[in-house]
């Protein structure tokens, strides 16, 4: 895709079949953004929670999914704006582009031809996480996960008119390597910046508080060190981490994520400040003798391969790679998650990101365009109602 490829139309809707049963244990077209069939959808708050009335009228068991936008490269992260639209990034393009019913353009950068600066795309690294300022409405200030050329960092930007603008690196030296780059960031309700980066190939720094591979970090917004966090003078918030890809908060405050196992097992835990998680001494379930947190949900890697989660008032919503579904667990707030089901099996392919979008439905980003079999139209984002 090319930054002059801008409002772009009209692309098919998808009519594709749910099935159940979550159990534990070349050429591409160009992208096209699916017109509206009714009014656009209301502005809504920049954090993944979805309106409260809409999902008060939802039962939260997923609808029939629906494109948005088509044609997309190697899609990774998404935010959804005030407005309504979204940013997605391309991870190996290193550009953002916003999209909506009926909108698909290519956001200006301080690279003339567009790019997001001074991204290196390898393997699983490149342009990857994406999070909205708290205060956005004021600030404009849009924080992006991306692979330089000796680090993995997360940089704010400030977006006006369509166009990122004042690159500012608030952490860097994140290890990087072709794999277990983490890259989802995303603003909690305490208003910090929690950051997930993998251990990128060193196993041992997922245990060194100090080392910032292997953990979920948590920064303030302008990247300095909270004064409350569990390790005085430490970004981690929690470690033993392997490759942690997604993560939200429910209605009590729990921080709750997913992370990919090594060959057996990939989990969903909730985390809290301070917690060891187990890697890599331990994979899947299992506390160590209680040295551990224990996840509270584990898959086979063949059915997940989780990457972005979605987290609703009454259940956590998770995006399998390898798995090719939507699986759906319920949340205990008081106790442990309840038994998973699965959605959208081998119909959309690889699921990369989910979030609660504008009014209320899912916004699913696939990835079949790296590691998958691309379908026409691949890669897509699509809109899944909860009904």
């Amino acid at each position: 895709m090319h930054s002059r490829r801008e409002a772009l139309a009209a692309g098919s809707a998808l009519a594709l079949g749910l099935l159940a049963g979550c159990s534990d244990g070349s050429g591409t077209p160009a992208p096209t953004s699916t017109p509206a069939t009714s009014d656009p959808p209301a502005p809504a708050p920049t954090s993944s929670t979805a309106p409260a009335d809409a999902l008060a009228a939802a039962t939260g068991l997923p609808g029939q999914p629906s494109d948005i936008a088509t044609g997309l490269d190697v899609p990774w992260g998404l935010a959804v704006l005030p407005d309504g639209t979204a940013l997605v990034t391309l991870r190996d393009e290193a550009r953002v582009v916003r999209i909506g019913p009926g909108v698909l353009t290519s956001l200006g950068t301080e690279e003339l031809d567009g790019k997001v600066p001074d991204v290196v795309p390898d393997g699983e690294g490149g342009l990857l996480g994406i999070a909205l300022s708290p205060q956005f409405a004021s600030d404009g200030f849009v924080y992006l996960y991306q692979t330089a050329r000796a680090d993995n960092r997360v940089v704010r930007y400030t977006l006006a008119q369509n166009r990122l603008t004042q690159a500012t690196p608030v952490l860097t030296g994140i290890p990087k390597n072709s794999t277990h780059n983490g890259g989802r960031i995303a603003f909690g309700p305490d208003g910090m910046l929690y950051v997930g980066a993998g251990d990128a190939q060193n196993r041992p720094a997922a245990q060194d508080v100090n080392a910032l591979g292997g953990k979920i970090l948590r920064i303030l917004p302008d990247g300095s060190i909270p004064a409350d966090n569990p390790f005085p003078g430490s970004r981690t918030w929690s470690y033993g981490h392997r490759n942690p890809q997604g993560f939200g908060w429910d209605s009590t405050g729990r921080l709750i994520a997913s992370e990919f196992g090594q060959d057996t097992w990939d989990e969903l835990n909730v985390v809290r400040g301070g917690g060891n998680y187990g890697w890599p001494e331990v994979e899947g379930p299992g506390d160590g003798d209680g040295r551990f947190v224990a996840p509270v949900q584990t898959w086979a890697t063949d059915d997940a391969s989780p990457s972005g989660v979605a987290v609703t008032p009454d259940a956590v919503y998770v995006a399998a790679l390898k798995g090719q579904r939507l699986c759906r667990v319920p949340l205990n707030p008081d106790g442990p998650t309840g038994t998973p089901d699965a959605y959208l099996e081998g119909t959309l392919g690889r699921l990369r990101t989910v979030e609660v979008g504008p009014d209320g439905s899912l916004w699913i980003l696939t990835s079949n365009t790296f590691r998958g079999e691309p379908r026409p139209g691949d890669d897509r984002l699509v809109t899944v109602p909860l009904v």
